[in-house]
């Protein structure tokens, strides 16, 4: 039976003759896509790869990925150093109750994370448990948040079975716990939109996704 596919996501700002275009960068450790279109909306994944996706997609948590994702029952893993900013956000806030739940969040997490680092083949079935009630503290903290809004807010995400999005790595040690690789990839898309100040049309557009998905992908 074929591999599960696993798919990196992300997008950046890019400039068509002074409008708003988005470059997205689809990868997988085979190979990179690249796709520049107007849009940064979920049509965008539909178009892409269509409406039987039957892999696993890491991205960050932006609408268009939660919206594909839910129309079409796709599994993802949801990147774990955007939630980390996130809940290092809430750590520095000045409301006390907030900042002490943020701590203790992140506190779940770093222990969480020291523990993925040690699994070797020899001790991936023990710390694959201990990561395993570690995730369940993290979450138990989770959902009870301070009485604020923004606290309430992150902890909706973990509802239920929605948590599985971000620990499935938990479970699946080879499925990455965070976009970084995919936003290292789109990186040098960044460098040239700076550098030429982007494409003037329609073919300047198609010319700058072949050529960066050329160059990407030969690297692999």
């Amino acid at each position: 039976m074929p591999r599960e596919p696993r798919l990196g996501i992300d997008e950046t700002g890019h400039h068509d003759d002074g409008k708003l275009h988005w470059a997205w960068c689809f990868q997988t450790p085979a190979y990179s896509v690249f796709h520049i279109d107007s849009s940064r909306g979920s049509g965008v994944l539909e178009a892409m790869l269509g409406e039987d996706f039957n892999g696993l997609i890491g991205a960050d948590y932006w609408g268009a990925y939660r919206k594909y994702a839910r129309l079409f029952r796709v599994r993802m893993q949801y990147c774990m150093a955007h939630l980390i900013r996130e809940i290092h956000f809430l750590e520095e806030h000045r409301t006390s109750t907030l900042s002490r739940w943020g701590k203790q969040l992140l506190e779940w997490l770093k222990t969480l994370f020291q523990t993925l680092h040690r699994r070797t083949d020899d001790t991936a079935k023990y710390l694959t448990r201990r990561m395993a009630k570690i995730q369940h503290a993290f979450l138990r903290r989770m959902r009870r948040p301070p009485n604020h809004a923004l606290a309430k807010k992150l902890a909706k995400r973990f509802k239920g079975k929605s948590a599985e999005d971000y620990f499935r790595f938990v479970s699946e040690p080879d499925v990455e716990p965070t976009n970084n690789r995919t936003e290292r990839e789109i990186r040098h898309s960044v460098i040239d939109r700076y550098i030429t100040q982007g494409t003037r049309g329609e073919a300047g557009m198609r010319w700058c996704e072949r050529i960066w998905t050329t160059l990407a992908t030969c690297r692999k």
